[in-house]
């Protein structure tokens, strides 16, 4: 093919795709779902519908000055942008059930879906038009237009103009803002909404992540500096009304592991600790009689281990704080080569790969989405988490409860006697361990353990504990009705005894 057939075709496929780009998506929505159908875009729309036009003009100057670098740097910062704000509205409804979402369907996908597959089609696009361009420096030039794309160009004009007479008519002119639950759109100023409420909102906090921009909680290891949660450990400061009982420490014991301790249970005789990535075994006087270290980020990044709990026959499951668990059993002849994956330390030992009861997942939650946990306990057929508040959600508290097939079977608040204005999500449960129908709750917030009747849901009993206990991460019920509570404090490990 001779080099002036490869230019002409390299304008015209640049002078289409600009033309379609602005005609199709932008000119069906604005035109047919929006004067018809009465779709009104909501603010990310607008910002979608906006970028689509950008990407098209910038083609269509292509087609006109020729092909410069800063209109293909234009194009891309602009498809890449637009890219974004695509992904960013999808995931505020990837959650959702089967056929739930937002706007109008078109064969079968709502229309914040078919911007994601415009954007990745501009892409596509690009490839094949500079796959079949001639040499970059024959297409530096200027340009005239033919008919067929003048023609274009005036079409392209009318559909941006109707954008934004439609845009003036559903959201107004500056300080006015786009809606995120639009109404229909009508050319009556009576039921047309024109608001300021986004600008609040935007100025508030402002984060790429949105709603997911959750500090990491407070760890024994690493302390929380950003969740905005100072710890009281007053009882009395508690939101309970009424604390029926006061545990007092009838001793002490300092567990000599040189990591900062987050987690606590009891397990076939054996104590079980772990620190971040690092899970030991205690005899019962406190000295290591195995360890491992697991591979955080394998498979299911777990970050970092927060509880351990017993699973299945003979097999142990531990929690990170996203909810990401590792079931996994003790076997002195277990094949280093194949635990490999799992274990830095201790493939040899323990096995996290080989059936149907080892291995990784995530325990999924709804109301607990935006939340870590940072307990984990059993009633020997449910497990159970806690969440904790964090800088963006300081007042809800939930319970979620786990079926044997590790399923989300149930989420609750449980109800309690509370002082006036004072939520559960005050505290900030650390540990958990389960007796006799109840679960008791830890807070390192307050120094109280919550007792959960889980067939009332609620909290029935509130008990403290001294003061002096600054940093409780886990609690052990002791069948001779004593409680043994965990704390990294000073820098020491300290197993309390109390009464």
């Amino acid at each position: 093919m001779q080099e002036n057939q490869k230019i002409n075709r390299f304008y015209s496929l640049m002078a289409l795709s600009g033309i379609l780009i602005i005609l199709l998506p932008v000119g069906i929505a604005n035109l047919v779902l929006g004067y018809f159908l009465g779709d009104s875009p909501c603010s990310s729309c607008w910002g979608q519908r906006e970028s689509m036009i950008f990407i098209g003009s910038i083609a269509l100057f292509i087609a006109r000055f020729g092909l410069k670098p800063k209109y293909l740097a234009l194009l891309l910062f602009m498809t890449a942008f637009g890219l974004w704000q695509s992904f960013n509205h999808l995931a505020w409804h990837s959650g959702n059930d089967l056929d739930q979402g937002f706007s109008l369907i078109m064969f079968g996908i709502h229309s914040y879906t078919w911007a994601e597959i415009v954007f990745w089609s501009v892409i596509v696009m690009l490839g094949v038009i500079f796959a079949l361009s001639p040499k970059l420096s024959s297409i530096e030039h200027e340009r005239k237009l033919g008919k067929c794309t003048k023609l274009g160009f005036y079409a392209v004009i009318f559909v941006v103009a109707s954008n934004v007479f439609q845009a003036f008519v559903s959201t107004g002119l500056p300080p006015y803002l786009g809606q995120g639950d639009p109404v229909r759109f009508s050319l009556n100023p009576q039921t047309t909404i024109w608001s300021t409420h986004g600008w609040s909102k935007f100025f508030k906090s402002f984060s790429f992540l949105g709603d997911r921009d959750v500090k990491s909680p407070d760890y024994a290891f690493a302390p929380a500096t950003k969740l905005g949660i100072s710890f009281d450990h007053d009882a009395n400061n508690s939101p309970f009304k009424d604390i029926q009982q006061s545990l007092k420490i009838v001793g002490e014991q300092k567990i000599s592991i040189n990591a900062p301790l987050n987690s606590l249970n009891q397990i076939n005789g054996e104590y079980l600790v772990s620190s971040k990535n690092d899970v030991f075994f205690l005899d019962k006087n406190l000295k290591i009689s195995d360890e491992f270290e697991i591979d955080p980020y394998y498979s299911a990044t777990i970050d970092p281990i927060v509880g351990i709990i017993p699973f299945a026959k003979n097999h142990y499951l531990l929690m990170g704080s996203n909810k990401t668990y590792l079931r996994f059993r003790k076997n002195q002849q277990a094949d280093a080569t194949r635990q490999y994956a799992e274990f830095l330390k201790g493939a040899n030992r323990f096995e996290g790969q080989g059936d149907k009861d080892l291995g990784r997942g995530r325990f999924l939650t709804i109301r607990a989405k935006l939340h870590h946990a940072l307990s984990i306990t059993t009633d020997g057929k449910y497990i159970y988490t806690a969440t904790t508040p964090n800088n963006k959600n300081k007042k809800d508290f939930f319970l979620s409860a786990f079926a044997p097939d590790l399923k989300l079977y149930k989420e609750f608040t449980p109800s309690a006697s509370l002082k006036e204005n004072r939520g559960l999500g005050d505290l900030y449960i650390t540990a958990m361990d389960y007796q006799n129908g109840k679960i008791y709750a830890l807070s390192k917030n307050y120094n109280v353990i919550a007792v959960i009747d889980l067939s009332q849901e609620k909290i029935t009993k509130v008990i403290s504990y001294p003061a002096s206990i600054t940093n409780a991460r886990g609690i052990i019920l002791e069948k001779k009705g004593e409680i043994k509570i965990l704390s990294y404090q000073d820098k020491e490990n300290i197993l309390y005894t109390l009464k």
